[in-house]
Order: C-alpha cells, then sequence, then structure tokens
C-alpha cells in the first residue's frame, strides 16, 4: 500500500510527509542540495536560524521557478532567541532571509541558551516566544506554528496557556528510540510528530537488522529506515548533500516502494527492545 503523501494541518494545511533537512548544509553546498530535491520532487524544505542557510534556501527555491503555494518551508527559532524581543528579531530575520512567508515555524528547543536547565527562566521564555510566534501566525507570516525536541512534560505545560495549539512536534525517533510515549501523547491531542535523526546519525545504515531488512526487501537502508517512519506515522527529513542519495529519499521514489513487510516492519520495531539508544541532543533535563 502506498503511503499517504501528506500529513494534515490546522487551516487545511498539507505538509508534504518527505522534505529535505538542511542541517550542517551552507553555503553553496545547500543550494546545491535544495536545488537537487527541489528537481527530484521534494517539496517539503526544512532549515532553521541556527543552521545559517536560510539565505542560501531562499535563493535555491526562488531560482527553481516552482510557485511558492506548491513548497511547504519549515524554520526555527534557536535556544539562543527565547523571549519577546529576540523570537520577534529571529522571525523577522528567518521571513527576510527566506523572502517568503514561512510554512511551519518551531520553537528549536525548550530551553534557553545560556540558562540553567533547571531554571524557571526556560518555563517563561518559551512561553514568551510561543505568544511571538502566535502573533506572527495570526498576521498570516507563518501559516503554522509548533515545537521541536518537546518532551511530554514540555507539551503538557504548552496545551496549558496556548491560544493556538501547536500543529507539530519535531524529534529524533527512529528504530532504536522510537518515542512511543510521545507519539501516543502527540497524536491524542493532534499534532503531527516529525522524525530527525532517522539514521541514527548515520550508525543505523549499517547495523546488521537494517542490512537484514535490506536484503529481504530488495531496498536501501536510508530507504527501510524512512519507511519504518511513514508507517509509524511521521514525518521524515532525510538530509545529505549527495545529488544520488537525495534521489535515493525522494518521495516519488519512496512511495513507489509501497510498505515494509509485516515481517520486517516487526525486526525494525524490535531494536530499541535490544538496544534503546538516543544519537542526538537530550532535552529531558529541561524544566
Amino acid at each position: 500500500m502506498p503511503l499517504p503523501a501528506t500529513i494534515p494541518l490546522p487551516g487545511g494545511l498539507a505538509m508534504p510527509a518527505v522534505g529535505l533537512g538542511t542541517f550542517r548544509v551552507r553555503g553553496q553546498e545547500a543550494v546545491d542540495a535544495v536545488s537537487w530535491a527541489l528537481a527530484a520532487g521534494y517539496r517539503h524544505i526544512d532549515t532553521a536560524s541556527i543552521y545559517k542557510n536560510e539565505e542560501e534556501i531562499g535563493t535555491a527555491i526562488r531560482a527553481s521557478g516552482i510557485p511558492r503555494e506548491q513548497l511547504f518551508i519549515t524554520s526555527k527559532v534557536s535556544p539562543y532567541q527565547q523571549g519577546t524581543e529576540a523570537a520577534t528579531a529571529a522571525c523577522e530575520a528567518s521571513l527576510r532571509l527566506l523572502g517568503t512567508h514561512i510554512d511551519l515555524m518551531l520553537v528549536h528547543w525548550p530551553g534557553v541558551a545560556k540558562v540553567d536547565a533547571a531554571s524557571p527562566d526556560n518555563a517563561a521564555m518559551r512561553r514568551q516566544t510561543w505568544r511571538v510566534l502566535e502573533q506572527l501566525h495570526r498576521r498570516g507570516q507563518l501559516r503554522v506554528i509548533g515545537v521541536s525536541n518537546y518532551e511530554i512534560k514540555h507539551l503538557e505545560e504548552l496545551l496549558g496557556y496556548a491560544e493556538v495549539k501547536p500543529a507539530v512536534n519535531q524529534v529524533e525517533c527512529h528504530p532504536r528510540y522510537q518515542q512511543r510515549d510521545l507519539r501516543a501523547f502527540c497524536q491524542a491531542h493532534g499534532i503531527a510528530v516529525v522524525a530527525y535523526s532517522s539514521f541514527g546519525s548515520s550508525q543505523l545504515l549499517s547495523d546488521p537488522a537494517v542490512q537484514a531488512v535490506v536484503a529481504a526487501e530488495g531496498i536501501t537502508p536510508a530507504q527501510a529506515l524512512l519507511l519504518w517512519g511513514l508507517q509509524r506515522g511521521c514525518g521524515v527529513l532525510p538530509k545529505s548533500v549527495r545529488r544520488e542519495r537525495i534521489e535515493e529519499a525522494a518521495p516519488a521514489r519512496l512511495a513507489g516502494l509501497g510498505e515494509l513487510s509485516p515481517e520486517a516492519l516487526a525486526a525494525l520495531d524490535a531494536l530499541e527492545e535490544q538496544q534503546q539508544q538516543k544519537y542526538c541532543w537530550d532535552p529531558s533535563g529541561i524544566a
């Protein structure tokens, strides 16, 4: 069965389920990667202010000639930009550098840079940041708003005061770190989950269990891990600067593969039971 190509968001917006990640991709490399992705059929590009590549992404988007209404652009307010004044400036800068409205703006991290993780200032400043996002959403500059790296406790707090509910929570999610409780919470509250680090910082690509699935299904390791994420109801953000890798994970390529077999899906599900492994930042200690 083909997997859904888009994930519904509030206001009738449809987010492409497969997007290009651009973490640590800058300069001409960013322009090339985005250009290749758009040519390969990607319509969702994920960036962040802290990636320092929004201007290059805007350049590639304009050069593509693809009508803006066919594209979906995600960006994020960094931990260094929390609080009313800093978040306002950050959003204005992202809008200026990208040269367009932003379809989805996220609070990148529940904590504030250089503030102790246990400090109540984290909660106070992320609340201020959310109010900024709500205001720009009402103006139409940010079509929907959401968060990234929020755990259940952070989401519960946010839902307690949000006038505009978060549409998305972007988090690390892969077979060795499946976030089952968090995904269930998000589903219960109508929050879409977008998975980053689907490849476990590339370490899962060579995992023996993944390789066994690859041999059985006749697909690549990257495709197996991305299909797992899609079948678990997540959006996915494959990242590469190599054209052949970008094309390997293109939405149409993945759609043409259909679903993983029940046996393959079960084999990947079992990885977390054998050894849970988190490869990226841990927000659990942020108050």
